[in-house]
């Protein structure tokens, strides 16, 4: 299309202006429009005398009296073949945008399976949840709620690995380095979420296999207060921390107080899989402890992240079912 109009372009430039295109017989003329444009365009024909001429489809004789008279008619239908060609250039790249939105779009993880329990035993459950990220499942006896399931997140790309908190004690986070391990993954991080037991449980045994663990400097700073030995195990950051597993990045961020001060979650974009931790709630689940809660800023934080990954396909809360984003919808209502 764009080669047609750059032809009538320089066609145009040339046609001669003294002939006298009202004597014409115009039953002669032979019309080279192409079919396909659909658009109400100059176009050549040819005349009795094999002469090649410029006219408008819809009004002949007008365009006629305007060649005749004028030479400026050349600028004019330049001009707006011209504009005809920035149309189609729009439409052009308008085009190759959407099918990049598409391609984008249609990126998604893997779809979840019910039965994609990978490993099981008393102490550790691990599920596959899409291409890249598992979850990891252990149990925590509890005064007030009983033996606790809960959840972690791991994530493995190009024989690499990085763990969102870990099981909730030293046997179950053995029975998981070394499940990775028989992967023939490196475990390159373990990040807590926040500074409770099922998160920090199994720090000593990560450390003991030489395993760099990070977690917020507010976590650490939380972890002295109680005296609790793990403090000294970890590497702190602020806000945000951003690693490599493979040629992919994974994200710990942190978006305010809710189900302790300093609860951070885990991102990571390739499949589109948010760790919640204890600040996300699985549908239906009660408030739960709330002893180190600000129950005022929890939604208001859920509400940040909801925002900041409207996209998420899965998100893993601290304990229960795993979903998509109405566990975020679920913990705003709960708390409001």
């Amino acid at each position: 299309m764009v080669q047609w109009y750059c032809t009538l372009i320089l066609t145009v430039w040339t046609i001669p202006v003294t002939q006298n295109l009202r004597q014409m017989d115009t039953s002669t003329l032979s019309f080279k429009l192409p079919a396909d444009t659909g658009l109400n365009i100059p176009c050549m024909i040819r005349d009795a005398n094999s002469q090649m001429i410029a006219i408008y489809p819809t009004n002949k004789n007008l365009l006629a009296d305007m060649i005749t008279r004028t030479r400026s008619i050349k600028a004019i239908l330049v001009m707006y073949v011209l504009a005809g060609l920035m149309v189609i250039s729009c439409k052009e790249s308008s085009g190759k945008k959407a099918q990049a939105d598409v391609k984008v779009a249609l990126k998604t993880a893997s779809p979840v399976k019910e039965d994609s329990i990978v490993y099981k035993t008393g102490n550790l459950i691990i599920r596959r949840l899409s291409d890249h990220v598992y979850e990891h499942i252990s149990f925590l006896s509890t005064h007030d709620f009983g033996k606790v399931d809960c959840n972690g997140m791991i994530i493995i790309n190009e024989n690499e690995a990085v763990i969102f908190d870990t099981p909730a004690d030293d046997e179950s986070s053995e029975e998981l380095i070394n499940y990775v391990n028989k992967l023939k993954c490196t475990i390159k991080a373990v990040i807590p979420t926040h500074f409770h037991e099922d998160c920090v449980g199994g720090l000593a045994t990560f450390n003991k296999h030489s395993i760099p663990a990070y977690a917020s400097n507010q976590t650490i700073e939380l972890l002295k207060k109680k005296k609790n030995k793990s403090s000294n195990l970890l590497k702190g950051f602020d806000d945000s921390l951003t690693l490599n597993v493979g040629n992919e990045k994974v994200y710990a961020e942190y978006f305010g107080e809710g189900h302790t001060k300093d609860n951070i979650i885990g991102y990571f974009p390739e499949d589109r899989v948010v760790f919640g931790g204890c600040l996300i709630k699985e549908v239906g689940a009660k408030k739960g402890n709330l002893e180190d809660a600000n129950v005022i800023a929890w939604p208001k934080t859920v509400g940040r992240l909801r925002q900041q990954y409207p996209q998420a396909q899965i998100v893993i809360p601290g304990h229960g079912k795993f979903g998509g984003t109405e566990l975020f919808d679920y913990t705003i209502k709960l708390f409001e």
